[in-house]
This record gives structure tokens, sequence and C-alpha cells, in this order.
């Protein structure tokens, strides 16, 4: 007992420090993060909705096929009118997963149960060798 009260520094350091290993596993078993393969699956078999939240310059020098476009700042108004259905899933990207990791959080606070984040943003669908289109 003697240990742990001269060394409280040291043991919660030690804590924190195991937290932050573990944050990307708790925050992967949210289901926060989604494949290019799983996001190809859910738009072959549940017809989800790809949703680029990259600016409209970003968006035109590359993007998901069929992807929709609304920039981040504009989610919040934009989302309602382009996708109807809140039941439907929903893909969003960016070129690196950081501003759509956002969006879901956005996307789940309309009712959008279903919202995702590619992991990687475009980078990693580049990387998976699936089809990119320009504006």
């Amino acid at each position: 007992m003697k240990f742990i009260i001269d060394n409280w520094t040291l043991i919660s350091v030690a804590l924190a420090s195991a937290g932050m290993l573990f944050w990307p596993v708790f925050k992967g078993a949210t289901g926060g993060s989604l494949t290019p393969e799983g996001a190809v699956q859910l738009i072959n078999r549940e017809k989800a909705v790809v949703i680029d939240v990259c600016e409209v310059n970003e968006f035109a020098a590359g993007h998901v096929g069929g992807a929709k476009n609304i920039p981040l700042g504009q989610l919040e108004q934009k989302l309602p009118s382009t996708v109807k259905n809140k039941a439907l899933p929903i893909i969003l990207v960016c070129q690196s997963g950081a501003r759509s990791g956002r969006a879901v959080a956005i996307a789940k606070q309309l009712g959008y149960e279903q919202a995702q984040s590619l992991n990687g943003g475009l980078g990693a669908w580049r990387k998976a060798n699936l089809p990119v289109e320009k504006a």
C-alpha cells in the first residue's frame, strides 16, 4: 500500500498510457471505421449512399464513384434533403478520414444511425485499387 501512495503519479501515468493504447480498439469496436472492401459491400448489397465531405475543389480532383458532395460545413443543412431515407446506410468520405469522422457525429445527430466513416478516406480507397471519378 505504501508503494501505491508513494508512486501515485507513476501509476496514474501508466494507466493513462494504457488507456491511450487501447483507445483505437474501443473506437473500432463501435463501428466507427469502415474498410474500403466493407464500403463496397454496403454499396452493392444495401444500397448505401456515399457522401463526400471534402470541399468542392477536392471533390472535383477525385472522388468515390457515385458519391455526392456535401462539404463538411454544409452537412447539417444539406444532408436531410440529399438523403431522405434515414434507414439507408451512409458512407462518409474525405481525403484522409479525419473530416468524415466528424461528419459521422453530425449525421448521427440528424438521425442517420447507419452512418459510417471510410477508414483512411479516399487514400485508402485508392490504395485498394478501387475506381475514382473526376468531375
